[in-house]
């Protein structure tokens, strides 16, 4: 198979390799997935076993929607983190706010419809004309605010006790693996992470010092539903209190624009590296269309956000092949995994050091990434509207969040805005009527917005890249 001609050939090439070799790829992809998209229900109290189901159903859809073309895996994101935090944050013992957390579903469940209006927009718009209302200046601050919001509750997870040990192992083994790493290493370093810090952990129980707790591992089933009704928004019926749930949507609804942003780059990226050009065909609004109703859908039942997955994008690359179906293998694989709840408690013992250590650096790389997104489409800060702007985004965002009472209050009902919604909001407000704006998005030539089609338009892959 050719590294710089990719096209319907290397597609079949890809399934000329035979059932047990697509089965093994189909696996590789499920476990460079894994890590991350387990993380999530373990730091937000979310079911572990209904997160599987979520994010390989979610990518079933996807591929359904986009017609089976693009190949993408969707797994939790990260991006939706602070709004979980802020509206149903875990109990002081560590468990799942089973109160507040359907109605944190809600509010992602609204955010993934928000994206059906995006893809709607690009339709019948077009993306220069869409894109123009959300440039780098606005997103990129929004990134970074999301990643800083998020930091306490890393450094609490790791304070307690001995947890430090477990944490900095976490840590060291990431950063080794992401800057020394080779191969498939390099492609999953938060799992490895999570192992090489757990085992850490384990060695510690084992020393006397209590680390883990494995007495719902064994009282757990080997098989079981993964759908708990409790845990849904479906929950909410009969029983709601419409300020929460108000106070929900308007605290998770504004991070769509920062992981509509970060989806429009991952097609990019997916489409720089299989040599085709998924923006033009199957299209913006069906990808964006994919993506929302799997997060819509994933929420509903009780499941994180999805979003498309960089770790998958990064196994294409590693292994030149790029059939979608070796994904859809790969959603199947997570949909049976989720119906064994013991292997979910296996996953839910995972120590408070391990989780604070991995999101140490899950959250500096939000924000990290917002930086990047900053530097890469060269947004001049020596222009007084792009700093007041980031400058807004980020003191609102931060500055409530930290304020005494959390949020902004409304002057009606039991409603309040996030800080995250109050920057957001402004920073796009203020984008829109601000003279001066010349950030153009352009879908089909490399450009400085950030979507690199190089390798599209026939420049040969330089064998040194990593």
């Amino acid at each position: 198979m050719s590294n710089v001609k990719v096209g319907e050939e290397a597609i079949y090439d890809a399934r000329k390799l035979g059932t047990p070799k697509m089965l093994v790829l189909g696996l590789q992809h499920m476990f460079a997935m894994f890590g991350a998209t387990v993380l999530v229900p373990i730091i937000t109290g979310l079911s572990v076993s209904t997160t599987l189901l979520f994010a390989g159903l979610g990518t079933l859809l996807f591929h359904l929607v986009t017609k089976g073309k693009v190949p993408a895996f969707l797994g939790s994101s990260f991006a939706f983190l602070g709004g979980y935090a802020a509206v149903a944050p875990l109990m002081a013992d560590g468990s799942s706010n089973t109160e507040l957390l359907p109605y944190a579903c809600a509010g992602v469940a609204v955010s993934g419809l928000l994206y059906l209006v995006l893809a709607f927009c690009f339709k019948t718009f077009g993306a220069g004309r869409v894109m123009k209302f959300f440039p780098p200046v606005v997103t990129g601050p929004i990134i970074i605010s999301i990643g800083l919001n998020l930091a306490p509750s890393a450094i609490n997870n790791c304070s307690d006790n001995w947890n430090w040990i477990p944490a900095l192992t976490a840590i060291v083994i990431v950063i080794c693996c992401n800057i020394w790493g080779r191969g498939m290493v390099r492609i999953v370093p938060i799992l490895l992470g999570v192992l090489g810090s757990y085992l850490v952990a384990l060695v510690m129980d084992m020393a006397g010092i209590e680390m883990i707790a494995f007495d719902a591992v064994a009282a757990a089933p080997w098989i079981g539903l993964p759908i708990r009704m409790e845990s849904t928004v479906f929950s909410l019926i009969g029983n709601c209190n419409t300020g929460y749930l108000i106070t929900s949507i308007i605290t998770i609804v504004p991070i769509a624009f920062a992981t509509m942003m970060e989806h429009i780059g991952d097609i990019s990226a997916i489409s720089s590296t299989v040599d085709r050009n998924y923006i033009k065909d199957p299209g913006l609004h069906r990808t964006l269309t994919g993506d929302g109703l799997a997060t819509a859908l994933a929420s509903l039942f009780g499941a994180p956000a999805n979003t498309t997955y960089g770790e998958n994008t990064g196994v294409l690359t590693l292994t030149k092949v790029y059939d979608p179906a070796v994904i859809r293998l790969a959603a199947c694989f997570a949909c049976l995994m989720s119906f064994c709840p013991k292997f979910a408690a296996i996953i839910e013992t995972m120590p408070g050091g391990t989780i604070g250590g991995i999101s140490l650096v899950l959250y500096g790389m939000i924000s990290a990434v917002g930086v990047r997104n900053l530097v890469e489409t060269h947004v001049d800060f020596t222009k007084s509207r792009n700093v007041l702007i980031a400058a807004m985004i980020m003191v609102l965002t931060i500055g409530i969040s930290y304020s005494a009472a959390g949020a902004l209050p409304l002057p009606f009902g039991d409603v309040s805005f996030s800080g995250l919604a109050t920057g957001s909001l402004v920073g796009i407000f203020l984008n829109a009527v601000l003279p001066g704006k010349d950030y153009k998005f352009e879908d089909n030539l490399p450009n400085e917005t950030g979507v690199d089609l190089e390798i599209a338009q026939g420049k040969p892959l330089d064998p040194n890249d990593k």
